[in-house]
C-alpha cells in the first residue's frame, strides 16, 4: 500500500512538473510572438501596453494586431489540444482524433456554408459550426453504436462521413464568389490572420465553461481507458460520462475551428505528445491542452518568419502532422500484424 501511494505522489509531482514546465514555454512563446514583426518592440514595452499604457506605435501594433492573433493561437491550440486527447482516450486509440473521424468536418462544412451561402457574422459562423459539429458527433456515435459501442467502428464510420462531409465543401467551394472563395480557403487552411477580440470572445467563452467542465471529467475518462467493464466495475456512469466528454470537446472543437478554422493535426498530436511526457497512469489532459497551445503558437511564428514567404499556422502544422500520421499508421500495422 505504501508503494502504491508512493507511486502515486511521484505521478502527481511529474505531472505538475510537465505541467509548470509547458506554461512557462508558452508564456516565453507568447511574449515572443507579442515583440517581433517588422518592428520590434522590447519588452518593457509589451508589458506597458498590457498594463494600459499608451504607447506610441506599440499600442496598436501590440494591443490590437499581435496580442488579438497570439490569444486566438492560444486558446484554439488548446481547445484542439484537449478536444483531441479525450476523444483518443476515451477511444483508446491514438486515430480517434476529431480531424479524422469527421467531427472537424462537419464543423467545417457547417461554417462555409455559413460564410459564402449565408454571409454569416463570426458569431452566427461559430454558433452554426457547433451545431454542425455536433450534429456529425450524434450521427457518427448513432451509426457506430449498432449491437454495442465498438470504438474501431466509430473510427472507420468517422472516416467515411468525413470524406463525405469533404466533398460537400468542395461543392460548396465550387459555386463561391471569388471573394467569397478567398475567404473560405483562408478559413479552410487553418490561420490566425485577422484575428479580432469580437470573432474570440465565443471561443473564450466556451472555453470558461466547458475546459473546467471536461477537467472535471478526468477520473471518469481514465477509468474508460481501462474498458467499458472496469469502469462500471469501478461505478463510471458510462453514458452519462460519455455524453459530458463528447459533448464538452465537441463545443470547444466547434468554437475553435469557427474562429480560427480546423488547424491541422493539432488534436491529433497534442495527446500522443502529452501521453508520453507524463507516462502511463497520469489523465494527460491538460498537458494535451498545453501542448496544442504550444504547437500553435510556435507554428505561427514558424510560419511568419521563417520562410521568405509568410504561411498561414495551418500549412505548418500540417507539413507536421502529415509525416506523424503516416509513421504512426505504420507502427499500428507492425504492432497489429505481430499479435
Amino acid at each position: 500500500m505504501r508503494a502504491v501511494r508512493t507511486g502515486a505522489r511521484l505521478r502527481r509531482r511529474h505531472l505538475a512538473g510537465i505541467t509548470t514546465l509547458l506554461t512557462i514555454l508558452i508564456v516565453v512563446i507568447f511574449a515572443v510572438t507579442l515583440m517581433i514583426g517588422g518592428t520590434f518592440y522590447s519588452p518593457a514595452d509589451v508589458l506597458r501596453v498590457l498594463l494600459g499604457e499608451s504607447v506610441p506605435g506599440a499600442s496598436f501594433t501590440i494591443g490590437e494586431l499581435r496580442l488579438p492573433r497570439a490569444t486566438l493561437g492560444l486558446l484554439a491550440g488548446f481547445a484542439f489540444g484537449i478536444a483531441g486527447v479525450t476523444f483518443q482516450t476515451m477511444l483508446r486509440n491514438p486515430l480517434a482524433s476529431p480531424d479524422i473521424i469527421g467531427i472537424s468536418s462537419g464543423a467545417s462544412v457547417a461554417a462555409v456554408f455559413g460564410i459564402i451561402v449565408l454571409a454569416l457574422d463570426e458569431t452566427a459562423v461559430s454558433l452554426l459550426a457547433l451545431a454542425g459539429a455536433l450534429a456529425t458527433a450524434a450521427v457518427i456515435y448513432l451509426l457506430s453504436h449498432r449491437g454495442g459501442f465498438a470504438g474501431i467502428r466509430l473510427i472507420l464510420i468517422g472516416i467515411g462521413v468525413a470524406a463525405m462531409l469533404d466533398s460537400a465543401v468542395t461543392y460548396v467551394l465550387s459555386r463561391a464568389a471569388a471573394w467569397d472563395l478567398q475567404t473560405a480557403m483562408q478559413w479552410l487552411t487553418g490561420s490566425l490572420n485577422g484575428a479580432t477580440w469580437p470573432g474570440i470572445l465565443p471561443l473564450a467563452a466556451a472555453s470558461a465553461v466547458m475546459v473546467p467542465l471536461l477537467l472535471s471529467q478526468s477520473r471518469g475518462l481514465g477509468m474508460l481507458r481501462l474498458g467499458d467493464d472496469t469502469a462500471m466495475s469501478l461505478g463510471v456512469d458510462l453514458t452519462r460520462t460519455r455524453v459530458l466528454l463528447v459533448v464538452s470537446a465537441v463545443a470547444l472543437l466547434a468554437f475553435a475551428t469557427a474562429a480560427s478554422g480546423p488547424i491541422a493535426f493539432v488534436a491529433f498530436m497534442a495527446g500522443p505528445i502529452a501521453a508520453r511526457l507524463v507516462g502511463a497512469g497520469a489523465t494527460p489532459l491538460l498537458p494535451a491542452g498545453l501542448i496544442g497551445a504550444l504547437l500553435v503558437l510556435v507554428a505561427d511564428l514558424v510560419g511568419q518568419f521563417a520562410f521568405d514567404t509568410r504561411y498561414p499556422v495551418g500549412v505548418i502544422t500540417g507539413a507536421i502532422g502529415a509525416p506523424y500520421l503516416v509513421f504512426l499508421l505504420i507502427r499500428i500495422n507492425r504492432s497489429g500484424g505481430s499479435r
